[in-house]
């Protein structure tokens, strides 16, 4: 049976090479090197010259008798230098013609530049050798050409129908079976696809791990976790980098993982010049959502992705504010975008991005020992600026760990849920200030409410509309006043007698004791919700 071609294109390696049959024959033991055995075999040379560099390139797997070897072991180090400087993959010595054993010298000289060395301890027909690897070899490239126009026409139809940056390093991972992270020239991580792998293990200390792998002129394991990395372009020149992280060290890259890198990069290159790219405020979104429906699988996971993102998550004070709205976003710059520059100009360290219509999420950090009052307030002073007076902003209670970030985001929301027109103007909002009137609103859709009001004011405004009267106002006044007659006439606009007398007809009408502490309670409550109602219709 012949040997079959490495899967996927890829170039042999020095061990697949050992294990054909044709050089099983020989008994190969590895002498030195055995740490790079994993290196690609791009060909295989036959040579008994003691210089053989100038016929190489690189990448070579070297076979000899070991007949011009001199005896002289400094020569034996040069030989050896040689081969590792134009970057031969690895040196087979057959013994038998010059050796019965592979000089020592030879082998010291081999492990100093990490060069293979292999002995076969048994003859094998070079020719066969060479006959049998090239034609493996002539396959996998073939197979990889096949595989690169598949690729190319992968992205070429992500590119024609749009498809945004979250796809496009999805089906990057997809396709090379490894992490892919996007970051820009900050070093910040702006969408990542893990294949179901934690974050915390993989982005977490991103920054200082990305500057420690340049980009190179050309692709190549980058920094000392050999990672691939591609440049992303857009309008003003380089953006970011597209970042391949493979499962284990590797000094020679897989060529699909470069096709898939190169043809991804273009892809994301062209998504930015096609139109505005607001990436990093969909990132934001994505993570803020992600952190207010408990998605990520740990604590440590959810502050790795945090910080990778550039938010300092550990040691600082977390607020989660939410910024409710009636804006619209137009054909110009995104409502979430406007706050984001406009909180970049305080220095303000958050995370900013729409997390529902009409709604914008902000994830402040701020430092252990700082007020965070007067940033609430400034924020409050920018989103009025920017959004116009009906903005509302409420914060949650501060955190130390985002694990409980979730619960205030919550308190937050529900607290913008509640601030009516009639709330007490302020430039933000706590769950302090959610008063009845307040909870009242939250909980007008409530059909226990609705029928409660109902049952309390019903014949009170029957008769207003029968007769166009004004008793509910009458009512609402006299509430407001908390009971004191003199004020509430005045509120209503109306003399004192004139108002009394619509008091006794609505204790009348209704049945009750305005006196009483306990039923003026009651009708207020049923007045509120009713109140309530109106407001939402109103607003609707």
């Amino acid at each position: 049976m012949p040997p079959r071609p490495p899967e996927s294109g890829h170039f042999l390696t020095i061990a697949e090479v050992l294990r054909l049959p044709v050089l099983t024959e020989g008994m190969p033991r590895v002498l030195a090197g055995e740490s790079q055995l994993n290196r690609a075999v791009r060909w295989v040379h036959v040579t008994e010259l003691l210089n053989p560099a100038d016929f190489l390139e690189g990448g070579e797997l070297v076979l000899t008798t070991g007949m011009p070897y001199p005896e002289d072991a400094s020569q034996l180090r040069g030989y050896v230098d040689q081969l590792a400087d134009v970057g031969a993959a690895g040196l087979i010595v057959e013994l038998g013609h010059r050796y019965r054993k592979v000089p020592d010298e030879l082998v010291t000289a081999c492990r100093a530049r990490e060069v293979p060395l292999v002995e076969l301890a048994r003859g094998v027909r070079f020719i066969d050798v060479t006959q049998t690897v090239h034609a493996l070899i002539l396959d996998a490239q073939g197979a990889l050409l096949r595989r690169g126009r598949d690729i190319q026409d992968i992205f070429t139809a992500l590119t024609l129908r749009g498809a945004g940056p979250e796809e496009l390093v999805h089906t990057t991972a997809e396709l090379a079976g490894a992490p892919v992270v996007l970051e820009d020239l900050t070093h910040r991580v702006l969408m990542c696809e893990l294949l179901g792998r934690p974050y915390e293990p993989v982005v977490s200390a991103w920054s200082r791990r990305s500057r420690a792998a340049p980009t190179l002129e050309k692709l190549a394991p980058s920094g000392p976790e050999g990672w691939l990395i591609a440049p992303v372009q857009d309008h003003h020149g380089l953006w970011g980098r597209l970042v391949l992280l493979e499962d284990r060290l590797n000094t020679e890259p897989d060529p699909e993982h470069l096709l898939i890198l190169e043809h991804a990069a273009v892809a994301l290159t062209m998504a930015r010049l096609a139109g505005p790219a607001w990436w990093e405020r969909r990132a934001h979104r994505s993570v803020l959502r992600d952190l207010y429906e408990r998605r990520f699988r740990s604590p440590a996971d959810a502050r790795a992705r945090a910080e990778a993102l550039g938010l300092p998550a550990f040691g600082h004070r977390l607020f989660a504010m939410v910024i409710r709205h009636t804006c619209r976003s137009g054909e110009g710059e995104q409502l979430d975008e406007r706050i984001a520059k406009a909180l970049t100009q305080t220095g303000v360290r958050a995370l900013v991005g729409e997390t529902a219509p009409g709604r914008i999420g902000v994830l402040l950090a701020l430092a252990q020992a700082s007020a965070w009052q007067p940033v609430a307030e400034r924020i409050g002073r920018l989103v009025r600026e920017e959004l116009g007076p009906q903005a509302v902003v409420a914060v949650g209670p501060g955190v130390t760990d985002l694990s409980g970030i979730a619960r205030s985001w919550q308190e937050a929301e529900q607290t913008a849920e509640a601030i009516t027109p009639a709330s007490a103007e302020r430039w933000f909002y706590v769950p302090a200030d959610v008063e009845l009137p307040e909870l009242l609103g939250v909980l007008r859709a409530d059909t226990r409410l609705q029928r409660y009001a109902e049952r309390q004011l019903t014949r009170l405004i029957e008769h207003d509309d029968r007769n166009g009267g004004d008793l509910l106002p009458a009512l609402r006044a006299y509430l407001t006043a908390a009971g004191n007659k003199s004020v509430a006439a005045k509120l209503a606009g109306m003399s004192r007698q004139a108002y009394y007398q619509r008091l006794h007809t609505i204790e009348r009408l209704l049945g009750c004791d305005l006196e009483s502490g306990l039923q003026r309670t009651s009708l207020h409550v049923a007045v509120l919700v009713l109140d309530a109602r109106g407001t939402a219709a109103a607003g609707a």
